[in-house]
């Protein structure tokens, strides 16, 4: 027998928290800031559930802005497990950091954004600062660190052969496409920047350029020109993308930037 008692109506809608407002105009664009932090099938279902976690915890953020922060110290779950697993040893975290990198098992600029994420964890301990103290912007930066080492962590020790190469590149293209349709279905041009430059770059002609490669190589790829255009594209996007001083501009300018090294990965050259 059902004794619970029944609910007046209809349960109220959630209400988008002001303070993401300049993240995404709605709900839905959140899927194209999370579009990229795509989930390694080769993981733990341990791994698994704290990525994807951290990861819908960033989309939801829309509705709760602090969500953004405890995605990225949940992330550090499956980090942590990763390279424990990864490494045969039980060590604190800045100390698995090190000699992951110190064993050439990621690069060290990761490993300095991991550590950030590891020492934004340790201030929300000693409550030095709040689960305030990350936009989703910034959040999708740190996370998506954590994304890329497990990744890295995951493969096998020898190097990777010629086919793991081409899966990687495929997925990639895959990323790429999906990516492109969400950025187009949901993201509008920031209407404050038009016109506007930072450090010699014009950001709505940054945007022009790249929205034009990331299509000619979904339409079958870039000639020698266009590759080169690209990789200028995204030195000016890593430039850039750091200084924008608006959150959503921020956000739009970041999947720009996602988009053009995904565009990029098919001309890599393979390491012999």
């Amino acid at each position: 027998m059902n004794t619970l008692p029944q609910l007046p109506g209809p349960l109220p809608l959630p209400v988008p928290d002001p303070r993401a407002r300049d993240v995404a105009l709605d709900y839905a664009g959140m899927d194209a800031l999370v579009a990229d932090l795509v989930l390694p099938g080769d993981a733990s279902m341990y791994v698994m559930s704290a990525m994807e976690t951290s990861r819908e915890l960033i989309r939801h953020s829309y509705y709760r802005y602090e969500f953004a922060t405890v995605a990225v110290t949940h992330s550090l779950f499956a980090l942590e497990h990763v390279l424990a697993e990864r490494l045969a040893i039980n060590e604190p975290v800045p100390d698995l950091i090190e000699r992951a990198a110190d064993a050439g098992l990621i690069p060290a600029e990761l490993a300095a954004e991991l550590d950030r994420s590891r020492l934004l964890r340790d201030e929300l301990t000693q409550g030095t600062v709040t689960s305030a103290a990350l936009g989703p912007v910034r959040a999708i930066t740190m996370v998506r660190a954590v994304f890329d080492a497990v990744s890295l962590l995951l493969r096998p020790s020898s190097a990777a052969d010629v086919t793991a190469v081409e899966m990687n590149k495929a997925q990639a293209e895959d990323r790429l496409a999906r990516l492109w349709k969400e950025h187009r279905r949901a993201a509008l041009y920031p209407d404050s920047f038009r016109g506007i430059d930072i450090e010699g770059v014009e950001l709505i002609l940054l945007d022009a350029d790249v929205a034009g490669l990331v299509q000619r190589e979904l339409n079958g790829g870039l000639d020698d020109s266009g590759i080169a255009i690209l990789w200028a594209c995204i030195a000016d996007l890593d430039k850039v993308v750091t200084l924008i001083n608006s959150e959503y501009c921020a956000s739009y300018f970041a999947r720009l930037r996602t988009m053009a090294k995904l565009a990029a990965a098919r001309y890599i050259p393979t390491a012999t």
